[in-house]
C-alpha cells in the first residue's frame, strides 16, 4: 500500500518534511507502507483512483462525490490560529500587492487563475462564494489555463498572467513559511467560508492502527517537531457527514453557473472537463 501528500508539498522543502512525517507516522504503526512519488504534472486524481491507498492526501471535493467513498484515516488540524484548532480550512482570494485592488469586486473585468475543475480551494470554494458577489455577468474577462497546484496559482498571479486566485489556506500559510519571496508579493482581498480539510484516506477499510498512530503523533518525540515545522497542530478523526456539506454547495453552484457567466472566456481544459461555469 502506498502512503503521499502530495496536496501539501507545496515545494521541495515541505515535500521532504512530509516524507519524514509519514514515514514515522508508518514505522510506528508498524506496517509495510511505501511512500510514492506522485509530482506534478502527473494528474493528481490518478492517486485518488488507486486501490493501494493507505495514506493519501485527498481533496474533499472528489472525496464527497465518491461513490463509494474512501475510508478516513485522519485530517489535519493547521496551528495558526485562524483555524481556531479546528480541520477546516478555506481559500484566500490573492492579488498582487501591487495592484490597485481593495476587494474581490475591484477584480472583476480581469482574469482569474484556478487549479483544477475538480479542486474544492482552488475552485469550487471561489465558484461558491462568488454567487452572491455581482449581479453583472461575466464577472471576469477571462479564466486562464488551469494552473495545478497553489503555487501554480500564486505564480500566475505574481507574474502578472491572471489578476486573482483562490489558494488553499493551509498551502498558503506554508508558502508564507518556506517561499515567503512569493506570498510577500501578494494581498488576500476575499476569504472563502469554511468547510473540512481534504482528509487522509485509504482503499479500504481495517487501517486502525495507522489511524491511531496519526492520532497520537503530535504526542511523538520523534514526530512532533515535523508536525511543528509543517504548522500542524494534531491530526483527528474525520467526521464523514462533514464532507456532505462540499457535495451541497457544488450542487448548488453548479446549479448557479449554469445560469450565469462566471468569464467572457474560459479556457479550454476547464471547458472539456465540463466544469459548471465552462459554457
Amino acid at each position: 500500500m502506498i502512503a503521499n501528500a502530495r496536496m501539501y508539498s507545496v515545494d521541495s522543502e515541505t515535500a521532504e518534511l512530509w516524507r519524514r512525517l509519514l514515514a514515522a507516522v508508518i514505522e510506528r504503526a508498524g506496517l509495510d507502507i511505501g511512500l510514492l512519488e506522485h509530482a506534478d504534472p502527473a494528474p493528481i486524481s490518478e492517486l485518488w483512483q488507486r486501490s493501494d491507498k493507505a495514506a493519501v492526501f485527498m481533496c474533499g471535493l472528489p472525496f464527497s462525490l465518491s461513490d463509494p467513498r474512501p475510508d478516513l484515516i485522519a485530517a489535519p488540524v493547521p496551528s495558526p490560529a485562524d483555524f481556531q484548532g479546528l480541520p477546516q480550512y478555506w481559500s484566500e482570494m490573492v492579488v498582487r500587492k501591487d495592484s490597485a485592488f481593495d476587494t474581490i469586486e475591484d477584480t472583476f473585468g480581469g482574469r482569474i487563475a484556478l487549479t483544477v475543475a475538480d479542486s474544492q480551494s482552488g475552485c469550487l470554494a471561489a465558484l461558491y462564494y462568488l454567487m452572491t458577489a455581482a449581479d453583472e455577468f461575466p464577472l471576469y474577462r477571462e479564466v486562464i489555463a488551469p494552473q495545478v497546484t497553489p503555487l501554480g496559482a500564486v505564480s500566475a498571479v505574481i507574474g502578472a498572467a491572471a489578476d486573482v486566485a483562490p489558494i488553499d489556506a493551509y498551502a498558503f500559510c506554508l508558502l508564507q513559511k518556506y517561499r515567503s519571496e512569493l506570498t510577500s508579493q501578494l494581498r488576500i482581498v476575499g476569504r472563502t467560508i469554511a468547510t473540512p480539510i481534504p482528509p487522509l484516506v485509504a482503499s479500504r477499510p481495517g487501517l486502525e492502527g495507522l489511524q491511531a498512530a496519526f492520532l497520537e503523533a503530535h504526542r511523538i518525540a520523534a514526530i512532533a517537531p515535523l508536525m511543528e515545522a509543517l504548522l500542524l497542530q494534531r491530526f483527528v478523526r474525520p467526521d464523514p457527514k462533514s464532507y456532505d456539506a462540499l457535495r451541497l454547495n457544488y450542487e448548488a453552484a453548479s446549479r448557479y453557473w449554469r445560469g450565469h457567466r462566471l468569464a467572457a472566456a474560459v479556457h479550454p481544459a476547464f471547458a472539456a472537463s465540463a466544469a459548471a461555469f465552462a459554457r
